[in-house]
């Protein structure tokens, strides 16, 4: 795209959305892990959009070698506040930037519908920076996630995959679902190994939000949306891929 994107002003919050909610950090980012944590290779963390460091903090338990590649230094400069002084940052474009060595492992958590060419950035993955035998973790949100079908049902948005004017303002440009996320890792090159959801969702981010402050909701409760989830990927809140270097890379 031709558009300049100011990534420091596509990370607030707007009238209509949060960039995160509570229900991010507090719920998703410990299943994401969970998801994960059986296909991590042993070795170097390479974290595609960092955001604040959330995320990162969750890596640092599984990782002592880990870099950072993001767009926004406003964001950078608040997770280096908290995070360990050995990450290193590189405040770049994940098109343009130039990283020192390949990677055992490369996540990318919510960050591949903001790509203006999402293949493009899932080919340097896989010809540029995964490491022989290393594995690219990449969660985004679910098209056909309950919660979107249900605001489709009230008229709220068009279509399941539709990307709201709220959601463009926050630098979406694609809303996946799990046939269109393995096309373009497939395209990249890349070699699917597993696929599935996180988290069986039917309520919007806001609307967990505010139940998480009362008691409504147990931790058994969570478990068992996670459970489902793995029976019922095409419900999840978030839908990813776990891929190892193609054939062709």
């Amino acid at each position: 795209m031709s558009q300049i994107r100011d990534y420091d002003a596509e990370f607030k919050d707007n009238a209509d959305r949060k960039y995160a909610y509570d229900f991010d950090f507090d719920v998703m980012h410990g299943y994401m892990v969970k998801a994960f944590r059986s296909f991590y290779r042993p070795g170097s963390c390479l974290e595609l959009g960092s955001f604040k460091g959330d995320f990162t903090k969750r890596l640092t338990e599984d990782f002592s070698d880990i870099t950072c590649v993001e767009a926004s230094p406003e964001a950078i400069a608040i997770a280096k506040e908290t995070l360990p002084e050995a990450i290193s940052f590189y405040q770049a474009l994940f098109e343009e930037v130039v990283l020192p060595k390949r990677y055992d492992n490369i996540v990318l958590t919510h960050v591949l519908e903001h790509l203006d060419d999402p293949v493009g950035v899932l080919k340097r993955v896989n010809d540029e920076w995964l490491a022989p035998g290393g594995r690219l973790f990449v969660a985004c949100p679910n098209a056909n996630a309950p919660s979107r079908q249900i605001a489709v049902a009230m008229g709220l948005i068009t279509h399941n995959s539709a990307v709201t004017p709220a959601e463009a303002e926050h630098g979406h440009r694609i809303t996946y679902s799990l046939d269109t996320l393995g096309r373009d890792a497939t395209q990249a090159g890349l070699n699917v190994i597993h696929r599935s959801g996180i988290f069986f969702k039917a309520l919007a981010n806001f609307q967990w939000d505010r139940l998480l402050t009362t008691d409504i909701i147990s931790p058994e409760y969570l478990d068992g949306c996670y459970a489902l989830g793995q029976r019922y990927p095409d419900l999840c809140s978030s839908i990813y891929l776990v891929c190892e270097e193609g054939t062709d890379g």
